[in-house]
Formats: structure tokens, sequence, C-alpha cells
């Protein structure tokens, strides 16, 4: 593309780019649709990089080089410390982004739910496939923990409460950042993880059901449930997203394009563990603990549904507290 066409073709957004900053520089942030800044920035940055590579005049170079410069320095003046990032991240960052990855969430629940749902399904029909995925020993120790007259999941053999949440803290992150670095076998790592996990867990649940003392078992596992699941499937959004900028990098080299999958995945990186984490504290130092049936279950239930409110609702707002929360 010719210098002239370049320019012909983008000088209505540059213009609309340069009004922008010149109104977030006079402080006029109602007058601006603030969540639309960084993706400006990003286009801006592009432009640049084209220009340069196509190596057209210096003035369009300059000129483009001013736009992102301005587009820097605001962006990073808003990022703010420590606390306002933690802050963004809980109340914004982290919700907007399960909202806007909803499809890689409904192709995630599926690979987990399918197999764990089919292989449960399937027990009372062949009682093999359950045997062969969980093995002599599993099997053993699902006897021990949930069987028909057990003793049930006390832990005077097993250390305090603290060193299991430690195991837990270990092993439930550590399956987390392994479905994420399956996303670099183009996404499909992180789906077969999470599907062996699906087909693992509906073959211990099934077993359990038919073999040994339910109630213990959903006693145990609800309180911490929700959020270790839903944990292990944001871990797999996260990689599926770094799969699909390795097939699909559009205009972008791969390498360019898996960096900017990573900034756009971050939020659930850090929001699979912060999950997994919570799971680890409820599993430590509640799930085992001798607490009714009843209200254990509610407690499963309780944090479903506070889920679903905040990954629904919050961070819609555009401002909170006085924070602008649309970057």
């Amino acid at each position: 593309m010719k210098e002239q066409d370049f320019e012909a073709k983008n000088l209505p957004e540059w213009r609309k780019y340069d009004a922008t900053m010149d109104l977030l520089e006079k402080g006029e942030v109602d007058a601006v649709e603030v969540s639309e800044v960084p993706a400006q920035v990003r286009a801006r940055c592009l432009d640049l990089s084209l220009a340069r590579y196509r190596m057209y005049g210096a003035r369009m170079c300059e000129h483009l080089n001013h736009q992102v410069t301005r587009g820097h320095h605001l962006v990073a003046k808003s990022e703010g410390g420590v606390r306002e990032q933690m802050l963004y991240f809980f109340v914004a960052g982290f919700p907007q982004a399960m909202r806007r990855e909803w499809r890689l969430l409904v192709v995630c629940w599926l690979f987990f739910l399918v197999p764990f749902f089919g292989i449960w399904v399937s027990y009372s029909h062949d009682q093999e496939w359950v045997y062969s995925l969980l093995g002599e020993l599993q099997m053993q120790n699902m006897d021990e923990w949930y069987g028909k007259g057990s003793k049930g999941s006390e832990r005077d053999e097993f250390g305090s409460n603290f060193a299991m949440f430690g195991h837990y803290v270990n092993n439930n992150i550590g399956i987390d950042l392994l479905i994420i670095a399956g996303g670099a076998l183009a996404g499909v790592g992180s789906l077969f993880i999470l599907l062996s996990n699906g087909l693992q867990m509906g073959a211990a649940m099934a077993y359990v059901m038919h073999e040994g003392a339910p109630e213990r078992l959903l006693s145990f596992v609800s309180g911490h449930a929700p959020y270790e699941l839903l944990g292990m499937v944001v871990a797999a959004m996260a990689g599926m997203r770094i799969g699909l900028a390795l097939i699909k990098p559009g205009q972008l080299s791969r390498g360019k394009a898996l960096m900017e999958s990573g900034k756009q995945g971050l939020p659930l990186i850090m929001g699979a563990c912060v999950l997994t984490f919570i799971a680890a504290i409820i599993e430590g130092f509640w799930s085992a603990e001798k607490h009714p049936v009843e209200l254990k279950y509610w407690v499963g239930y309780v944090g479903w549904f506070l889920l679903a409110v905040y990954f629904i609702f919050v961070g819609r707002e555009s401002k909170v507290g006085g924070m602008d929360l649309s970057k």
C-alpha cells in the first residue's frame, strides 16, 4: 500500500484519536469512552510499526510516534499503584475478562462436564471403564475414605489442617499451571488435561455413589468444589486464549500475538490461581471438619450463587468509589 493510500485510509481514526487525547489531557474524562482508549493506543502502535516497516516518510512516522507517546503517558498515568491494580483486578478486570471470554467458558465447561457425567452415567452399564481409570490403589483409597463403614475423612494420620492446606495449594495450583501451559500446544493440551480431569473426577464420583457412602464425599467436596472446579476451567480458558493466538495470529507475528494473548489472558491466569487458593483454604480448614451435613451443602450452594453474582454483575459500572473501571 502506498503512503498516500495508507494515510487516507487511517486519517479519520488518527484525528479521532488526537481529539480523544486532547480531552483526556484536559481532564474531561466523562466526554470520552474510556474503555476504548487502550485499544486505540494499541492500534496506533500497530500503525507506527507498519509505517516504519514500509519505510514511509519521516513526517508520518513522527506523527504516529507522537500519538503513541501521548497514549502511553495517559495509560501509564491512569494505572495507579499496586493497591489500585489489585482493587481493579477484583472489581473489574477479572469479571470483565470472564464475560469477554464467555465462549471459551462454555467450551471449557463442556470439555469438563461431558466426560464427567458421561463416565458417571456409564457406570451402571459397564464398570470396567471406571475401574481402569481409577486403578486398584485409588479405589482402595476411596474405600478407606468414603466406603461404607469407613471412618470418613479424619485427618489424625495426615497432619494438621495447615499442612493439608499447603498440600492443596501446591497440588491444585500446579494442575492449573499445567493446564495453562498446555495452551502452548495450540490449546489442545489445555482441553486434553481438562477432559482427563473430568473423566477422573466422574469415575471417582460414580464409584463412591454406587459402592461407597455418597454423603461423606458430597459433604466433603461441596464447600470447595465451586472454586476448585471453576478455577480449573478458568485455567483452561487462559490456555485456550494462548492457543488461539498461535493458530490465528492475524497481522501480527506469532511471537507478538502470543505476547498480546498473554496480556489478555493475564486476568484469567491470576483469577484461576485466586479461585484455587480460596478452594485450598476451604478444603484445608473447613471441608474435613465435623459440621452438620446440611450446613456443608449450604456452604456449597452459597458459593456457586456468589460466584454467579460476581461474574454476572460486578464491574459493569464505569466507576466504583471514584475509581475508573473502564480502562
